[in-house]
């Protein structure tokens, strides 16, 4: 109680300057209503405020990270796109003057529809015949091969994905230049299979797996993935498991990839066969 007596004595002033100030908070607030309505729209508009501010921070890094991953995927189509043509300058991606001597033209789009759990798997993509989009033309993404167009409309294509058991595409060892045919065997979603490299050839794990080139569809160089691992099937060849470049449960955009020559190159080779 001396303790409490001493207190209340020390700190009185102090004390009762609280118990006022209360006290003419709870007069003007409680009992104006006027004072009381300026006092919310006070407070809503410092709250507006600092919630507009949060979101518009969020905003701002959200939309940040959208434009690295858009910027990424610029780069490396530029890049693949320069390598592709003759040397000529271009400026857009629907190139469309053969005159200039490219043989590949390239339209975007985005995936609408698209499976990975399934033996044979397709991807809807929402470009069609309207926009130049026709069966044969290879698909690709920013992080690699993705497939080729089997069907298209007026407005949608329907493209045969790499997840897809019936798929077969040439492809390279980078490091060494051996081609094989590339698969899939309908249970790992993020794996397929290359075939048909002879074992003198030397390989390792981590090795960059692309397209040939020996193809009237995918062009040269596009990347398909890397080797997780390979063994000796008592063959002359190796077992090859490359793990795919793309992440097919992600996919969204894409670019369609026409050879303009195809039918040159198609009619020529079907005359030997």
């Amino acid at each position: 109680m001396r303790n409490l007596l001493n207190f209340l004595a020390k700190y009185n002033h102090v004390i009762v300057f609280i118990l006022l100030e209360s006290l003419a908070l709870y007069l003007i607030f409680g009992a104006d209503n006027y004072h009381n309505i300026k006092f919310y729209k006070g407070f809503r508009g410092i709250s507006a405020n600092i919630e507009k501010s949060v979101s518009n921070s969020r905003y701002y890094f959200g939309l940040k990270e959208v434009n690295d991953r858009l910027a990424t995927e610029n780069n490396v189509l530029k890049e693949r796109l320069a390598m592709l043509t003759t040397g000529k300058e271009y400026s857009t991606w629907e190139v469309i003057d053969t005159s200039l001597g490219r043989q590949y033209c390239f339209f975007e789009g985005e995936v609408i529809n698209n499976s990975v759990n399934r033996q044979k798997n397709y991807i809807t993509i929402n470009r069609g015949q309207k926009d130049g989009i026709d069966k044969d033309m290879a698909v690709i993404s920013a992080d690699g091969a993705v497939g080729i167009i089997v069907a298209s409309s007026k407005n949608y294509s329907v493209a045969m994905s790499l997840l897809n058991i019936d798929m077969r595409m040439s492809a390279r060892i980078k490091s060494n230049g051996y081609f094989g045919s590339l698969s899939w065997d309908g249970v790992n979603y993020l794996e397929a299979s290359l075939s048909e490299i002879p074992q003198h050839v030397s390989i390792n794990v981590g090795d960059t797996v692309e397209t040939s080139g020996y193809s009237s569809i995918f062009p040269e160089g596009v990347m398909v993935g890397v080797i997780s691992d390979y063994y000796s099937s008592g063959s002359d060849f190796y077992d090859i498991s490359v793990r795919l470049s793309v992440d097919f449960k992600k996919l969204r955009h894409i670019n369609v990839i026409g050879n303009r020559l195809l039918e040159e190159q198609t009619e020529l080779e079907s005359s030997f066969e």
